[in-house]
């Protein structure tokens, strides 16, 4: 079984996160992202996956290597220029081995799923599908693509993202995995950039091949901003969402190797504490992640926020929402809030006014 993981992002939304770091590679309850689609993948019985690279594309072979840690024949294809989901597919499906009719896997890079994947395979099989599209229900579906389906689970169409309420003709969306016959991977076009939402799908419907959507109401979660990227690695650490490439049990936390949390520190709600960091007496974290070598001072509090490597919090700082970039420093009772962002190397002087927007 193979699989094609999409990994070639920039995550422009995570910035100043992304600035030396692809967002597919930033930790979530303690290790890359990458690191959990890859252990759902081999979990589900793929045993080889070729990754679309683009962006900073090193850093993943220098993480995974060829894939013996993890279980799995690793095989990488960096894209010289951005070539769009479709376009992506097709460069990265130059390294398949499978057969015209077999199955292949194709993960995005910035989607935690609870997805039934062997369900999705069975359903696919059963189907006879070209190309099968794991779909998700969401309350308001205004910011996504809607995919409405027959009663026996066949697409009938694709639709933007709606506008008006007579355009929303279903809650159901395009949830970032899917399942194609090798051969129709094969009818993308190469050398250009080819998007499957708005090109490969629509065109194959009106070719007349079949396209089943597969239904999982189960957890799912985009991760591509700065909120929802905290809310997935909480909601990992917590066991809301199950991954086997968390380094430890589900729990109100996880502290990583060589990391000190003082006695009267209170850090909870799927806090990660990266390895060497410190928190000192009588702060407060609350579904946050504290990256590698930070050091969070005494009665700090620090709520749904990102702290990355190397960055200082000074005593009585308060931090709401916001991210706090590699190697900055927020001063002693400075208060940030409503998705403020410090960017690297930025030093913020104690006791300064309050900031709320980017700076």
């Amino acid at each position: 079984m193979e699989a094609i993981l999409l990994v070639g992002g920039r995550g422009t939304r995570l910035r100043p996160l992304t600035i030396n770091t692809p967002k597919p590679m930033l930790p979530v309850a303690g290790v890359p992202f990458t690191a959990h689609q890859l252990a759902q993948a081999h979990d589900a019985g793929v045993d080889r996956v070729i990754l679309g690279t683009s962006y900073r594309a090193e850093v993943f072979e220098q993480y995974f290597g060829a894939g013996e840690r993890l279980g799995l024949d690793l095989v990488y294809r960096t894209e010289d220029e951005p070539l769009g989901t479709g376009g992506g597919i097709r460069h990265a499906a130059q390294a398949l081995r499978s057969g015209p009719e077999d199955p292949v896997l194709v993960f995005n890079g910035d989607v935690l799923s609870g997805l039934d994947i062997p369900a999705l395979l069975q359903a696919h099989e059963d189907t006879d599908a070209d190309v099968s599209l794991y779909l998700t229900r969401v309350a308001d579906p205004r910011a996504f693509g809607l995919v409405p389906t027959s009663d026996d689970g066949a697409v009938i169409e694709f639709r933007e993202k709606p506008t008006t309420p007579e355009e929303i003709v279903t809650d159901q969306i395009n949830a970032g995995c899917y399942v194609f016959k090798r051969r129709v991977i094969d009818e993308i076009p190469t050398g250009r950039p080819v998007s499957v939402e708005r090109e490969t799908f629509p065109g194959l419907l009106e070719r007349g091949r079949r396209l089943t959507g597969f239904v999982d109401d189960g957890y799912w979660l985009d991760l591509g901003t700065p909120l929802s990227f905290v809310q997935g690695s909480a909601d990992l650490v917590l066991g809301e969402v199950r991954s086997s490439a968390v380094p430890g049990p589900p729990g109100e936390r996880l502290l990583l190797a060589d990391a000190r949390v003082a006695d009267s520190a209170v850090v909870g709600g799927g806090t990660v504490v990266g390895a060497r960091s410190t928190v000192g007496a009588d702060a407060v974290l609350n579904a946050s992640v504290i990256m590698d070598g930070v050091e969070i001072g005494p009665g700090a509090t620090i709520t749904g926020s990102v702290i990355a490597t190397g960055a200082v919090i000074g005593a009585g700082a308060t931090l709401t929402g916001c991210v706090v970039a590699e190697g900055a420093r927020v001063g002693v009772d400075n208060e940030l809030i409503d998705g403020a962002r410090v960017w690297p190397e930025v030093s913020i002087p104690d006791h300064a006014i309050r900031f709320s927007s980017d700076r």
